[in-house]
């Protein structure tokens, strides 16, 4: 129908375990209100049958640890994507050398969701952390990122990709509240940096930055010292977009208000 218009939302959450924000009641509240049409969630921390929530509106599609309790990924989604796909594949595991450290198997940890729609991918991904003390490092730079890059790049052969998730990383000074004491630090270091770089040179658009520049506005805050009541946090949740869909985006949001995880959900709006 010529002229008609199709709006979809699209959200991001790392809920820090979803079981508790379930039980909190934080969860049920948030889909009431928000209604997305896709919504991506990181840091599940259980499988679906540990769940208890009955979603009517939308398809699951789960992608758990192999440890119980840890990371995992989903998925739920008002239409049925024309196929899922879970982790990377294997050949780009073994390109990219994405095996195990001391830690475990980064592909055993549930970390990548990717769902094929009409007109795009939609790919979740849950980042390594690099740790306090560095030692995930190397796992992130030399392997996890660039594989992922190497990943999405290879969807969008087929058709525009959006990727969206906890990547672990603040991208530039104006993604945290304080850039100068943590140079250096974990989600702050050059080599993330330098991942999320290759992200913007291999043509993927930040959308929140589409739309607001400047600080003030974070997705993730430490439990400590009051830390989101005062706003003192960090921008490390993100929608990226294949530059052929920026004339589509028509907003992107961080959600601050609502509460339940110490990361809050962002959003994104498209039209076609």
């Amino acid at each position: 129908m010529p002229g008609y218009t199709i709006t979809m939302k699209l959200y991001s959450w790392n809920v820090n375990g979803i079981r508790a924000v379930i039980n909190k009641g934080t969860f049920q509240k948030f889909i009431e209100e928000h209604k997305p049409d896709i919504l991506c969630l990181q840091e599940t921390k259980a499988s679906r049958e540990q769940v208890e929530i009955d979603l009517p509106d939308y398809k699951e599609y789960w992608n758990s640890a192999v440890k119980k309790g840890y990371s995992g990924t989903a998925i739920f989604s008002k239409d049925s994507p024309l196929q899922v796909v879970n982790g990377f594949p294997e050949e780009i595991i073994n390109k990219y050398e994405v095996h195990g450290d001391t830690y475990g198997n980064p592909n055993d940890e549930g970390r990548v969701i990717a769902a094929e729609f009409e007109k795009f991918w939609v790919v979740t991904v849950y980042t390594p952390n690099a740790k306090g003390d560095l030692s995930r490092l190397e796992l992130r730079h030399k392997h996890w990122d660039k594989a992922f890059l190497a990943y999405v790049k290879e969807l969008e052969n087929k058709k525009p990709v959006l990727f969206c998730g906890d990547l672990n990383v603040a991208h530039s000074e104006d993604d945290l509240a304080n850039p100068k004491p943590n140079v250096g630090k974990h989600g702050f270091t050059n080599e993330e940096r330098e991942g999320f770089d290759n992200f913007v040179k291999a043509g993927f658009i930040d959308s929140f930055r589409i739309f607001t520049k400047g600080n003030g506005h974070y997705s993730w805050w430490t439990h400590w010292a009051n830390a989101r009541a005062r706003n003192v946090g960090w921008r490390i949740d993100y929608w990226l977009a294949s530059k052929s869909l920026e004339s589509h985006i028509i907003k992107s949001t961080i959600h601050p208000d609502v509460m339940g995880s110490d990361h809050c959900p962002v959003s994104i709006e498209l039209d076609f």
